[in-house]
Order: C-alpha cells, then structure tokens, then sequence
C-alpha cells in the first residue's frame, strides 16, 4: 500500500490532497464539518427497524472504506506497527479491520462488537495515530476517552500505554476513588489523552486543572452503560465543551435507546460497524441455566467455587457478596470480594490477584461486569440471576474472549424460573437447561464442581517494601553545610512571616 503523509502527521484525503491547517480541515474530506451535529429530525437518512430494543442504527450517507486485512494496511506510524509486532498482536479483529481505515481518516464511528471484541485498540489505535507528533499544553489534553466505570478506565490504559509509549505520547486515568491531587498534577504537566470517569473529571473541569476546548478526538466506551448508571447529564456536558468539528466514536456491547441522543446530537455522518448480532450472543460461549432447589443452592455454590481453576460469581448486593466470599474462605476456597463499597485500592489489589492466580475465585457485583479481562477465564457463574439481558450479556461476556471459549452458567431456583426464561428471550439465547443437585455428575460435568477442603485459608494482601527509615543516629549527623543551610532557611522563613 502507498503512503503519502504530510508532515509524517496527518494523512492525505482519498482524493489525494493533504489535510492541513487546524479545525475540521485537519481530519479530512471524508469528514463533514460539524456545525452542532445533526437536526433530531433527520440527517441520516431513512434508518431501519430496531432490533431486540435497541435504537435503529444510523444508515451511512458517505461510503465507508473497506476493511483491511492486516494492520500494515493500514496508513499508520511505524513505531506503531512495530509495537503492535512486539506485543504479538498480529491480525486486527473484526471491529478493528472494519473501522480502522475509516476512523483514521477522521470519520465518526458507531461501532458495536460483544466485550473482548477488540473494541478497545479499534478506537485506541486511531486516537493515537491521529495524536502522534503533537504535544499538549498545560491542563489541555487533545484526546479524551470516556469510560463508565473505575475498572475499565484502568483496562484501557493498561490496553494503551505499550502504543502511547512507542508514539511518546503521555495517558493520564481520571477515576474516582484514588487521589486527586496526582491526577490533577499529571494534567498540569501535560497529557496528550486522557481515560475518564465522567464524574471526575468534571471535579478536575470545576477545579480549573483541566479543558476540553483542545480535544478534537472524543471517544465514548460503553456509552450504554454510562447512561445505564445515571452519567447522561455529564457526558453531555462534557461534550459540549470539546471542539465542536472534532471526530467522535462511540463503541459499545449493546445499544439501546438511551445511547441515540448522543448519536444523533453528536455524531455527523457516521460510519456504522456492528460485528455481532444485536443480542450479542457469542458462538464460543456455552450458556447453561442450572436449575436448583433453595435449600441446596448454597451447597452448590460452594462446590462450584471449588473447581480446579477461576471463576466470577455475580450476586446482586455488596452484603451478599461479602457473606459468600466469607464462606468461600472458611470452606477451603482461595475467594476474594470486588463490589463499590471497596476501596479503589482494594479493588485494583484484588483484581491483580485474580488474574495472577493468587485468588481462584471472584464474587463480584455488577461492577465486574464490565472493564474486566483475564486471559483464559473459563467459566462465570450468576449465582444471582441478573433482571436485565443486557446485564446478563455483559456478564458473560467476562468468559470467551478475543475467540476462546467459555461458559456463563446461571444457578435458577422455581420461583426464578419464568423470569429467566422472559431474560434469555430478550438476549436472543437458547441455553442449556439442566435440573441439577449439589454432589450429582451433572453440577460436576458442566462446571467441574468438586467437594471443597473445608480447611480455612487466609488471603493476604502482597508485601511492599517501604524505604528504610533513618537511624535517630544518622539523623543527628550532619554536615556543617548542610546544618548552614537549614539555618538559612529558618531564618528565610521568619523573614518571611514577618
């Protein structure tokens, strides 16, 4: 593929003249400018019938360019290609070869894939890409990537940082939860992009430490979620505030009709990919509804817990979680509790302990249903049926990822029954339906259940070591300089009181 760049920053438009200058020009012909977005009464076209509740997608008005086959042909940096080489990632995804050529041109783009789709590097590689070669200002970023949850801001940037480094480029993570004074200072020294929680960062906005009137590339992940939890209002506000002819992508598992007013308000002519059926059901995934008697659902559980290998167990409340995993550890199990009530510092410990093995076993509410990847994680369990199918794929969508398999198992009593039924129609799966007992060959075979120790065990919190601390003998030691030199400074500091 010929690549003709212009100042080895921007890339030439098809039509083969140079983008050039500042504001909407720089993102290319392909990209219309942005006046506001379009009118809620149009601007798309005719748009289809939804599907399964979702919003009906937006129908492209300009062609999209066609997907690649490999990342080489793509027209990106070279130190890019060469850190995607080093980290072994050698054919784009689906999503990936779908919306690369085109975001990298500066198009806007919907794009909707199943979690571990690939979602992440389809919007982050553009992003970088197209911020390669600039250098922010204090306080004023050039790239922002929106997030609804703690977990996932940290995933992305854990996703991003080997790319940003090879370009140079500096990533700042705004969650709450965690200092932030250091996030304010590390926007104060500068940040090309920035992974975001909406709520803090709009604390950063009011505190004078941040400003989006650079942001000309605007990525929103998981945006249905962000809606979901209450973050609509913030999320507009801060979108209201980037540059207006700037590109916007909006990636996400699921749409529904939350999402279509940040559509239609905010994205101009988009290129719409979706790689998965709207129910987002994964052929790789096994999805089995265990069917279980009260008295021996807790039974179960445990023997499911004790399985040779991970798994996430889902329950609706902080409080049950915490019994559980309670339980778990006085019956042998090497379990640990995420749910909101934890400490950010609790909850990114814990997290590293699941995916190194150091806990088997993560009891969770739906704050891990999202933003959470662990390599060959075979197994989920909804010990708590979820009430909503979106939760449900999201859920699952923990398991089988980038291609591997996996199975979302989901322990239902009598009472429970109808209502799962009712969930799975709105998901668009047909599970596995099995009545099982604790102890019995059938709870064994499709989860690999097996009697647990029933000795306690004890998960400690990693050693860190700390810096020694000076001796009351080496810190009555001191030099003549260096003796003068604390005089001097009282006696600035009386001069300066006085």
């Amino acid at each position: 593929m010929n690549r003709t760049r212009t100042n080895d920053r921007f890339p030439r438009t098809r039509n083969g003249s140079a983008d050039s200058g500042k504001g909407g020009s720089r993102f290319g012909s392909s990209a219309p400018r942005r006046s506001g977005g379009p009118s809620r009464s149009g601007g798309y076209g005719r748009r289809p019938a939804a599907i399964q509740g979702e919003f009906a997608l937006p129908k492209t008005i300009t062609p999209a360019l066609p997907a690649v086959e490999a990342f080489a042909d793509l027209d990106m940096p070279a130190e890019l290609l060469a850190a995607l080489g080093s980290q072994g990632v050698s054919e784009p995804f689906p999503i990936q070869a779908a919306t690369l050529p085109n975001s990298l041109v500066g198009r806007d783009v919907l794009g909707r894939g199943r979690t571990g789709s690939g979602k992440t590097l389809a919007f982050g590689l553009a992003l970088l890409a197209r911020t390669a070669g600039q250098r922010a200002e204090a306080r004023q970023p050039l790239g922002l990537i929106l997030v609804p949850t703690r977990e996932l801001a940290q995933q992305v940037t854990d996703a991003l940082t080997p790319y940003a480094r090879s370009l140079k480029l500096r990533l700042a993570t705004v969650v709450g939860g965690m200092s932030i004074g250091r996030q304010a200072s590390a926007l104060r020294g500068g940040a090309e992009i920035v992974v975001a929680t909406p709520g803090r960062l709009k604390d950063l906005i009011d505190r004078g430490d941040c400003r989006l009137n650079q942001v000309s590339i605007t990525v929103l992940d998981e945006a249905d979620q962000m809606a979901d939890m209450g973050f609509m209002p913030q999320v507009t506000a801060l979108l209201d505030q980037v540059r207006p002819e700037g590109q916007r992508m909006l990636f996400s598992a699921t749409l529904d009709r939350n999402v279509d007013l940040l559509v239609r308000r905010y994205l101009t002519d988009p290129v719409v990919h979706s790689v998965d059926p709207s129910a987002g059901a994964v052929t790789t995934m096994e999805h089995h509804v265990l069917h279980v008697h009260g008295a021996d659902k807790h039974t179960a559980t445990t023997e499911i817990a004790a399985r040779d290998g991970r798994v996430i167990m889902f329950l609706d409340t902080k409080h049950a979680v915490d019994r559980l995993t309670e339980h778990l550890l006085n019956s042998g199990v090497r379990a640990a509790a995420l749910h909101g009530g934890k400490s950010q510092p609790q909850r990114t410990r814990t997290l590293a302990q699941f995916k190194t093995g150091h806990v088997n076993v993560l009891v969770a509410t739906n704050v891990a249903a999202r933003g959470i990847h662990v390599d060959n994680l075979d197994l989920v369990v909804n010990v708590d049926p979820p009430t909503d199918h979106k939760d449900y794929l999201h859920r699952g969508g923990r398991t089988a990822r980038a291609g591997e398999s996996g199975s979302v198992v989901t322990l239902v009593t009598p009472n429970q029954r109808r209502d799962m039924t009712r969930l799975m129609a709105a998901a668009g799966i047909v599970p596995q339906t099995t009545q099982v007992r604790a102890g019995e060959e059938a709870l064994q075979r499709i989860t690999g259940a097996q009697a647990p120790s029933g000795i306690p065990v004890v998960i400690k919190a990693p050693v860190v070591e700390r810096p020694k601390k000076r001796s009351a003998t080496s810190r009555g030691r001191r030099s003549p300089a260096s003796a003068a030199r604390r005089a001097s400074g009282r006696q600035n500091t009386v001069g300066a009181v006085a």
